[in-house]
């Protein structure tokens, strides 16, 4: 097993869903630890194939419930059969209610509320962004001594986990040493309740007087977490069009009154529900890059807002494991 999997100490376990959890604190932590320049990251793990080509980084939603993901992208692999080339990885953002809640060491990072989903800045031990957090982890797997075989890297996330991968697929630094080494990086984006978009239009009329945030970072490019600091707008523009991105939309994701969908102003602006917001936010790239974009939309016939059922699906299938 490579050396850095070593510190990573890790048993099977379900974590709650409920709301319960999303108030209270998680049910149950992550167990593994990865050491990371600002603190110990907790993780869930998937078991190392000893030929490691492909690592699936699956971010879970508001609930945290990393484990939850990391099954579900164990059973993806399963079913694509790529279980002897793919390690899964599932980072938990563990936040101060959590901390509360468990006993967990100083040495481990955890945000206030939901910051971390937008870049925040870590409460303790140090001050590090959350995509900062993932700039590492995806850093580390690109060390040819430690993952020599390593091909591609895949960022996933469903719901509020795909709204955390579409930001930082947005504002995530670029890493070199990872082209000089040949390592590809797709993020895949499921059903997320909204978007940041890159100027101020929106598909939707709406009162701009009511709702002033509506290009409020992030939602919009206004007011940026500090890891963006001395990007233009112009630049994560250019750098973003160009990143390699599937939106993977539930054809059945249609439900305006969902209880876990942005109800906000700023998301109504998107559209009334995931799918639709989805379709108009693809056409607004398209229109930004009418030369072509290097970016697809997959949609998935029959299913809902399920990430299970998109990731399993023939279409997530393809968006995962090109």
């Amino acid at each position: 097993m490579k050396k850095w999997l070593l510190v990573l100490l890790f048993t099977c376990a379900n974590l709650c869903t409920n709301t319960w959890a999303a108030e209270h604190g998680v049910k149950e932590l992550s167990p593994g630890r990865l050491l990371l320049k600002s603190g110990e990251m907790a993780v869930g793990l998937g078991p190392a194939p000893a030929k490691i080509e492909r690592v699936l980084i699956i971010v879970h939603g508001r609930l945290r419930n990393a484990q939850t993901y990391l099954q579900s992208g164990e059973h993806a692999v399963e079913l694509a059969g790529q279980n002897a080339t793919t390690l899964v990885i599932a980072p938990q953002f563990l936040n101060e209610t959590d901390v509360a809640l468990h006993p967990v060491a100083d040495t481990v990072l955890r945000w206030q509320g939901n910051e971390w989903m937008a870049g925040g800045e870590s409460t303790a031990p140090f001050r590090l962004s959350s995509y900062e957090a993932l700039d590492e982890i995806i850093a580390r797997l690109g060390n040819r001594q430690q993952f020599p075989d390593v091909k591609q890297i895949v960022v996933a996330g469903h719901s509020g986990g795909a709204q955390v991968v579409q930001r930082y697929a947005l504002l995530g630094h670029d890493q070199p040493a990872l082209e000089a080494a040949g390592v590809r990086v797709r993020y895949v984006i499921a059903n997320p309740s909204s978007y940041a978009y890159l100027d101020e239009r929106r598909p939707v009329a709406f009162n701009h007087a009511g709702c002033p945030g509506f290009n409020r970072w992030k939602y919009g490019l206004t007011d940026l977490p500090a890891y963006a600091e001395g990007q233009t707008a112009a630049q994560l523009q250019e750098k973003y069009l160009k990143r390699d991105t599937v939106y993977l939309l539930g054809q059945q994701d249609i439900d305006p009154n969902h209880p876990a969908l942005d109800k906000s102003c700023e998301a109504k602006a998107q559209g009334p529900y995931r799918l639709a917001r989805g379709r108009f936010y693809f056409n607004y790239l398209k229109r930004l890059k009418p030369q072509g974009l290097h970016q697809q939309l997959i949609e998935v016939p029959g299913v809902g807002h399920d990430g299970d059922g998109m990731f399993t699906s023939p279409e997530g299938q393809k968006a995962l494991f090109p």
